[in-house]
């Protein structure tokens, strides 16, 4: 039984036999059926839910049990429950930690898996535990892959909940005791996670321009598509990106089935937010967000009024629109 010691709530450590553990999955896109499908083919036992009927039948066509709410899935754990949550940052993943903190009761733990802003995580970490409901913010990487190779699970939060949950961890990691840690207190894990997409903008940027440079340089008819096979293996610079990269370069040579529009999905931003707020530089970052920004512009105003500013001070031609 879970007690109250001076108004802090002790999480016991219950016994798994075997290490096998029950524990629920919300949410079945792209990460959260594959992780929930890992998690099932380790041994453990899954009950998941999404609202969309279509990725209900998915799930269970490879032997997992899918309810169709939130409270049946409450419902059908034992306690104490354990609840990995694997939506969307922002409002929707607000509503479902609130939804779970009123069916749920003291020593059930709630998991959230998603790139929640890890500020959003300290605060549900803490209300959570004013409710005896324990919390843990789990920074995930692995992408689609992640069914095959395995995740990078950075975790923040109790270690008395982490190692009760360690058998989850250890499944979903790439090996036994590889690719997966508690790396500090709650809200930790997301930060983690937020620097880590952070460095990969950066990444992903340097690749993109290197690969743009000896797109340009026309007179030597560089083959971009046998150059990313020759640095994969043995290169400073090879890496899971880089085999991404020769992967798209050998399926599209000259990538032309695709727009160069780039999105961002918010730790970018968070990221250089930051490093302003802790007056740390992060120029390679902050340069890599802001070229997101820019391909989305087919007709920049800015460019235009550079041109015509020019103009005026230099008589610089310009071209006519």
């Amino acid at each position: 039984m879970t007690s109250r010691l001076l108004g802090v709530i002790v999480f016991p450590m219950f016994s798994m036999k075997g290490d096998v553990m029950d524990i629920g999955m919300v949410g079945l896109g792209r990460m959260g059926l594959n992780m929930a499908l890992r998690i099932s083919k380790a041994g453990h036992k899954i009950v998941a839910y999404d609202p969309d009927e279509e990725a209900r039948n998915s799930v269970e066509r490879d032997g997992v049990l899918a309810v169709s709410s939130l409270q049946e899935l409450m419902q059908t754990l034992k306690p104490p429950r354990f609840i990995w949550v694997m939506v969307p940052s922002g409002s929707i993943t607000e509503q479902t930690i609130e939804t779970l903190s009123t069916g749920l009761d003291i020593g059930d733990v709630v998991i959230d898996g998603g790139n929640s802003n890890y500020k959003d995580s300290v605060r549900r970490g803490s209300y959570l535990l004013e409710a005896g409901i324990g919390f843990l913010d789990v920074g995930t990487s692995g992408g689609i892959w992640g069914l095959e190779n395995g995740y990078s699970i950075m975790v923040g939060g109790d270690r008395r909940i982490f190692e009760q949950l360690e058998p989850i961890f250890k499944a979903l990691a790439p090996g036994e005791d590889i690719g997966y840690g508690l790396v500090g207190p709650s809200g930790s894990g997301h930060f983690v996670k937020m620097i880590h997409n952070g460095i990969e903008y950066g990444l992903m940027q340097a690749y993109a321009e290197g690969f743009e440079l000896m797109n340009a340089k026309e007179e030597y008819g560089l083959d971009l598509s046998q150059i990313s096979e020759i640095w994969r293996h043995g290169s400073v610079v090879r890496s899971w990106l880089l085999d991404l990269t020769a992967e798209a370069l050998s399926e599209d040579k000259n990538l032309d089935s695709v727009k160069p529009y780039v999105e961002d999905s918010g730790e970018g931003r968070w990221t250089v937010q930051e490093s302003i707020e802790l007056s740390v530089p992060a120029p390679v970052i902050a340069l890599a967000l802001q070229m997101r920004f820019r391909s989305r512009q087919d007709n920049s105003f800015g460019s235009r009024l550079l041109a015509y500013m020019r103009n005026k001070f230099g008589g610089h031609a310009v071209r006519k629109a």
